[in-house]
């Protein structure tokens, strides 16, 4: 085994503050072995006026730190999970995934009002065709606007005016401490978010050796919520930007897993859920989008592909 293990990961805070966690679990378990981090840029870095949605799949914010861990330039990366696209890399594999942290979606403004008492028309910004469906759904007056960069520079351009309020990952917030910047949390039936949200993963190469020390810092609940997530995901999703949503926990032995699937203007969605125990909930992801496409989630899938044409 390797006495230092190279670590590949964005150059953002949140990005940084994530590998160190990271290295700071694995360094408890493994005193002997060193950790440095590599920075890489992504497209997701560089292109900053780009449409996300239209590149997610593709691994906008992964694929040059994927290829880095093919090439054998580092040895492990590390994601936010909700960034991984959800179809598998030839001869890459997700190692561990920590327990996740707030999976929820966070309301943001310059007054501090909530969703719920800032003003009808208020200009809200996001970038994800998911939030601004359901924000739609919430009120069709907001006016949603793009904004692009980490998460202090949308803070900031909405200090300064860009927009009336905005919406990030409670888990960014809560990781960077700037919870006081939150005016809401949204609930799930306001807003249900990404798969694999909250959650931080551990990619590394197929059948290597460092995978067995990997593997102690997976945290098992988890990692079964968000494989029905994905599944739910990779199912529904057929290489569209549809606005889709999934979460998934585990209470008194049973897995429940809530999905949504909307169309980009808010005003047609099929929200669904379904359980089972545990123990056979290995096609619970597939069972939901296939319940979901069968209550009309076909008819929002074809408005959606319209839409892209």
């Amino acid at each position: 085994m390797k006495n230092k293990i190279l670590i590949g990961t964005r150059e953002s805070k949140l990005a940084l503050y994530q590998s160190n966690l990271v290295i700071k679990k694995l360094s408890s378990l493994y005193p002997n072995i060193s950790f440095e981090i590599k920075k890489i840029k992504t497209k997701g870095d560089i292109l900053l006026n780009h449409n996300i949605e239209s590149s997610i799949d593709k691994g906008f914010f992964v694929k040059e730190i994927q290829q880095k861990l093919l090439n054998k330039e580092i040895d492990i990366a590390i994601h936010s999970l909700k960034d991984l696209p959800v179809d598998d890399v030839s001869g890459l594999e997700i190692s561990a995934i920590l327990k996740r942290d707030n999976h929820k979606d966070v309301f943001l403004s310059n007054n501090n009002f909530t969703i719920s008492k800032i003003k009808k028309n208020a200009v809200i910004a996001t970038s994800s065709n998911r939030r601004k469906s359901q924000l739609l759904r919430l009120n069709p007056k907001f006016n949603i606007i793009s904004i692009r960069g980490n998460v202090d520079t949308r803070i900031s351009k909405m200090r300064n005016g860009y927009c009336d309020g905005l919406v990030l990952a409670a888990a960014a917030l809560e990781r960077l401490n700037l919870k006081d910047n939150i005016a809401n949390y949204f609930d799930s039936d306001e807003m249900l978010s990404a798969p694999g949200q909250g959650a931080i993963a551990i990619e590394s190469r197929k059948n290597d050796k460092i995978n067995q020390l990997l593997s102690n810092l997976n945290h098992e609940e988890t990692s079964l919520c968000i494989k029905q997530e994905r599944s739910f995901l990779k199912y529904l999703e057929g290489g569209c930007t549809a606005p889709i949503g999934a979460y998934a926990k585990i209470k008194n032995e049973k897995l429940i897993l809530k999905g949504i699937v909307s169309t980009f203007d808010g005003k047609t969605s099929v929200f669904n859920k379904i359980s089972s125990n545990v123990n056979s909930s290995s096609d619970l992801g597939i069972k939901l989008a296939q319940l979901i496409l069968n209550n009309g989630g076909k008819k929002v899938l074809s408005i959606i592909r319209k839409h892209e044409k």
